[in-house]
């Protein structure tokens, strides 16, 4: 592996991004914060309340002490993350605990002083029981982030394997395939053969990179270019290929091994069955949130785009896009005037600009 390929692929081992607890400068965790603390502060007013369902003056001034230590804790914990991502879970989890109780604390003696300019015993002791209460509600909350971060792990290790298992099962098939391409030159041209050999190790040298979960759409397009490359050798003036991708999204991140099938689909089950050959499109471009992704190829009389070679490769793809992208991106097929067409959307989603390598 190159140095570049090297500083392209995500550090996995970063403990910021391990870092069991959710970064708190981010404006869903505080909202989600917000909401949950919110929602426990009604649970207690109803509980207060003898005569009606809720106590609003309770409820009043518990939500402001609540929502104020939550909003301060929170800015407190948020530029200490990358230091408390690098000490063990008890040490973070009691630095945590120990910054929540400091502050709960202050705001408790500021609330008591204004209401009770003379505590004594009994305001002494609701401070204790506000230190008790955010003790548990704390130690509670660490508890969650430490398994939902254990299920995470668990789910993540569980993908990466699924995903190796998957892209596994393409070498095999794009490796025949492009065999074969060769092996039908080599008596006829060899010249060309030789050159097809050439093409064939550079594409694999680029396709051949399991380590990567995504990469840009520019590489992508390269696989496609060079597999197509090998194509026009064997099939002449029979391929013609229209490419209309919008050049903004040539950093559009996408699963490795996504387009290139699809491409060689539409080479097999469409354009080699017809005597004249025909045209392949090749359609990206943008619209709203998504990323829309077309490959196009003329459907021959018999129809063959139900192989199960076919279905094999879509099913593929289709479950590496759910264990990545999720629900979001969807892979459908159509027909429509003898025009089957396959339509890719991702949502829009960029690779980091020193990751990717432009395609000639």
């Amino acid at each position: 592996m190159s140095q570049r390929q090297r500083r392209a692929t995500p550090r996995r081992d970063d403990p910021v991004n391990d870092f069991f607890v959710p970064d708190l400068c981010r404006v869903r965790a505080v909202f989600l914060l917000l909401v949950s603390s919110e929602l426990m502060v009604l649970l207690l007013a109803v509980m207060h309340s003898e005569n009606t369902w809720i106590d609003w003056n309770y409820f009043g001034l518990l939500s402001l002490f609540v929502q104020w230590t939550a909003l301060t804790s929170a800015a407190i914990i948020c530029p200490l993350r990358g230091l408390l991502a690098r000490l063990s879970v008890a040490r973070a989890s009691t630095l945590i605990t120990l910054i929540v109780l400091a502050d709960v604390f202050i705001f408790s003696l500021f609330a008591d002083n204004m209401l009770h300019p003379e505590p004594g015993v009994n305001g002494w002791m609701a401070i204790g029981k506000k230190l008790l209460a955010a003790l548990i509600i704390t130690l509670m909350a660490l508890r969650y982030f430490y398994l939902q971060a254990q299920w995470q792990q668990q789910k993540q290790a569980e993908m990466q394997a699924r995903l190796a298992a998957l892209q596994a099962r393409i070498h095999p098939h794009f490796l025949f395939n492009s065999m074969n391409t060769i092996a039908s030159l080599i008596s006829s041209r060899p010249d060309l053969a030789e050159d097809a050999v050439l093409d064939l190790s550079e594409l694999f040298r680029a396709s051949l990179k399991a380590q990567d979960r995504l990469i840009s759409l520019s590489e992508e397009l390269g696989l496609c270019r060079n597999y197509l490359m090998l194509e026009g050798l064997r099939l002449g003036d029979r391929l013609t290929v229209d490419w209309q991708v919008a050049p903004e999204l040539d950093q559009q991140a996408i699963p490795p091994l996504t387009l290139q099938p699809l491409v060689e689909n539409a080479i097999y089950h469409g354009i080699q069955p017809c005597p004249d050959g025909g045209t392949l499109r090749i359609e990206g471009y943008q619209r709203g949130e998504f990323a829309y992704l077309l490959v196009q190829n003329p459907r021959p009389q018999t129809d063959q785009s139900r192989h199960d070679g076919n279905r094999m490769a879509l099913a593929n793809i289709q479950a590496r896009l759910q264990a990545l992208f999720g629900e979001t991106a969807v892979l459908k097929q159509s027909h429509q005037h003898d025009i089957y067409t396959v339509t890719l959307r991702l949502p829009r989603q960029r690779v980091p600009s020193h990751r990717s390598t432009r395609t000639p």
